[in-house]
């Protein structure tokens, strides 16, 4: 079997189907892989096709994957654009709270479903409905316990800190002097109210995004396959190499190399020593391509990668019985 990183999975699944797939990386040792033939299979099997956005410049830099002091800037390189996050503080029950900045798969997937909705609708108000339960489960998130408070955690830091992004270039996007993501809202309750039929009720129903922020993603920004941001839902790293993938195939003309320098300076985040960089990278690039099982890059363990144009993430094309669906957009 060739690599996967050349698009393996869809081949095998339309040639063998699920359940032989499956025998045969079995057969050969590959148990570990069939997580990730599961989100390609995923890909293959959805249907409806619903697009997300991101703005380009998160597409370009990350989040840290993990909780930082709560004082502390956060500072990551990308492709020509610098971005720095600031921690900032929100008044909640009439006192003043600080918080960090946001961080890991939940602190993405709360953006990207914010941004996608305000793209949907072309308003910077965000209709999150009555229930939290409709709302994440949405995103592919079981609701409750430690994943309630966790993503309350996260939306109360987007909503608390401030974003500067530096371009490098003017192509890449607007510069932002000093503005937040969200202008309003996104703060849940400690103790969650209940309607009378039993269902939870966000503490603001409506999330207003930043003006600056909202005007940005309108100009700057990415389309993205909702059911691959859910099968990577646990992912950040993977998350990450997803839609910068998406962002890059835009424009990729030609086979473009990017060394192990480059990615550990946009990806490395949280990962003290380049040495110890590779190995995860590669991991998460690998659950990132069955996510985009289009897309084509070769991996040099010298060297880095090397991208090659390819279409883009809301292409689909496979077999269903005898007959080829082919769905691009």
């Amino acid at each position: 079997m060739d690599s996967p990183y050349t698009g393996e999975f869809p081949q095998l699944l339309l040639k063998h189907g699920y359940e032989e797939t499956v025998s045969l990386l079995r057969r050969s040792g590959r148990e570990d892989d069939i997580p990730l033939l599961e989100i390609t299979q995923a890909l293959l099997a959805d249907e409806r096709s619903e697009i997300g956005v991101s703005y380009s410049g998160l597409c370009l830099t990350s989040l840290p994957h993990k909780k930082l002091p709560e004082d502390q800037v956060w500072k990551r390189a990308g492709h020509d654009v610098t971005l720095l996050i600031e921690p900032g503080t929100l008044i909640i029950g009439g006192e003043e709270r600080k918080f960090g900045v946001p961080y890991g798969a939940r602190a993405r997937m709360i953006l990207i479903h914010l941004m996608s909705e305000a793209f949907r609708t072309g308003s910077r108000e965000v209709k999150l409905g009555g229930s939290q339960r409709r709302w994440f489960e949405k995103m592919g998130i079981s609701f409750g316990g430690e994943t309630a408070r966790a993503i309350r955690d996260q939306s109360r830091r987007i909503s608390a800190c401030s974003l500067k992004f530096f371009w490098a270039t003017e192509s890449g996007g607007d510069i932002f002097s000093k503005a937040g993501i969200v202008s309003s809202g996104l703060l849940f309750g400690d103790n969650l109210n209940r309607r009378s039929d039993g269902q939870e009720n966000l503490f603001d129903d409506t999330v207003v995004l930043d003006q600056d922020f909202f005007n940005a993603l309108q100009k700057h920004h990415v389309k993205l396959r909702e059911e691959a941001i859910k099968q990577l839902k646990d992912r950040s790293l993977a998350l990450d190499i997803y839609v910068w993938l998406a962002y890059r195939m835009r424009s990729l003309r030609k086979p473009t190399p990017i060394s192990w320098s480059a990615l550990y300076d946009q990806f490395g985040g949280g990962i003290k020593q380049r040495k110890h960089f590779r190995t995860p990278f590669t991991n998460a690039l690998r659950a990132a391509v069955s996510a985009y099982p289009e897309v084509k890059i070769e991996v040099d363990k010298a060297n880095g990668v090397t991208l090659h144009p390819s279409p883009l993430p809301l292409h689909r094309e496979y077999t269903r019985g005898h007959t080829i669906i082919s769905n691009a957009a």
